[in-house]
């Protein structure tokens, strides 16, 4: 299973971190010639979308922007247009472009490369990103026939995975540092042990799973069947009720605070662990990561609250296992066997 084919491709981009792990940035080359962004790679949805020179300029100020004009490969898609919304609300829509897309050394040609007509303004304060490249299922991609007609596009990931050597890809995101995604082939320094697969149920267009329960700290786990989805584009672990509520209670001054949005904490408080259990693999996630941001001051080391990694999912169907989650595992999306995998860190590599 770990011996890439020789003769075929593989690659390894970086994935870069922006003020408290809030996002990942990857650099991709668009065109011919290259043309560099920085894209947020996301399993959580499928379209790769880019600020173009055809932005309007005050909503791409700062960004550095894809120029369809400038690339001898590039062509519009007649009638094609995209709008996709976010779970958090954000969004962007416009038109569709083909054109050669390369992470890490390995390129696709004709890739659907969206560009963004429109965005919402948290993309547009957000200046270090040009966009984001989808990595989930070909199924939810939002690109339709003038509007109306869905006509999903392939993601990166689909129209490369033939070519690799291995039909996978690697997150292996890390905490204030910056980590890597890879392309057909799995790096056996970046885990400690096994990778402990689980099916994928791609049904919902998702890299969902079964996950059968969690633990606190040093404590017994508890059953607790759900599903989850594996989302690189999701900044926290969003959990079912049940296991923030257990989480919580373990640390005396978490109080749900409507001014932030979320459960907060004193950052001096000991911090414990979180564990998922998934397919008899318990997946732990240290109290460092889950102490995720200062609420009051510069740092968690100088501010009075912190902001909890763990959050309530809202009664969504199913959990989502957000960076906070996958900072703390290697993580194999196999997308020739339906399966995901999680492994330790090396030598605890956050």
């Amino acid at each position: 299973m770990l011996s890439p084919l020789p003769d075929l491709n593989i690659g390894s981009a970086s994935a870069i971190p922006q003020a408290n792990d809030v996002e990942y940035l990857t650099p991709v080359q668009i065109g011919t010639p290259p043309q560099t962004v920085m894209l947020d790679f996301d399993t959580g949805s499928s379209d790769l979308w880019v600020f173009t020179t055809q932005t309007p300029q005050q909503q791409s100020q700062g960004h550095q922007l894809y120029n369809p004009d400038s690339s001898s490969t590039a062509s519009q898609v007649a009638n094609a247009e995209f709008q996709i919304q976010y779970g958090d609300g954000s969004g962007a829509s416009g038109t569709v472009f083909r054109d050669v897309v390369t992470v890490g050394g390995v390129s696709v040609q004709d890739q659907a490369v969206e560009g963004a007509t429109m965005v919402t303004g948290s993309f547009t304060e957000d200046q270090a990103t040009s966009g984001l490249l989808g990595l989930a299922m070909d199924s939810i991609n939002q690109v339709t026939d003038g509007g109306t007609t869905p006509n999903p596009q392939k993601t990166f990931f689909s129209n490369a995975m033939g070519n690799l050597a291995m039909p996978l890809f690697t997150a292996n995101l890390k905490q204030g540092t910056t980590g890597n995604y890879n392309f057909g082939f799995v790096d056996e320094s970046e885990f400690t042990g096994s990778v402990n697969f689980v099916a994928v149920n791609s049904s919902q267009g998702f890299w969902q799973f079964a996950a059968s329960g969690f633990a606190v700290g040093q404590g017994a786990a508890t059953a607790l069947p759900h599903q989850a989805i594996a989302d690189t584009g999701t900044t926290l672990m969003l959990m079912p009720d049940e296991a923030v509520e257990a989480y919580y209670q373990q640390i005396p001054s978490a109080q749900n605070s409507q001014q932030q949005g979320g459960v907060v904490f004193n950052c001096n408080d000991t911090i414990p662990s979180f564990t998922a259990v998934i397919s008899g693999y318990q997946a732990v996630v240290p109290g460092d990561i889950i102490k995720f941001a200062p609420v009051t001051g510069d740092s968690t080391e100088t501010s009075e609250l912190c902001f909890g990694g763990i959050q309530s999912n809202s009664g969504l169907g199913f959990a989502i296992y957000g960076d906070i989650f996958l900072k703390a595992q290697f993580t194999v999306f196999d997308g020739g066997n339906m399966r995901i995998g999680f492994a330790a860190k090396s030598d605890g590599n956050f």
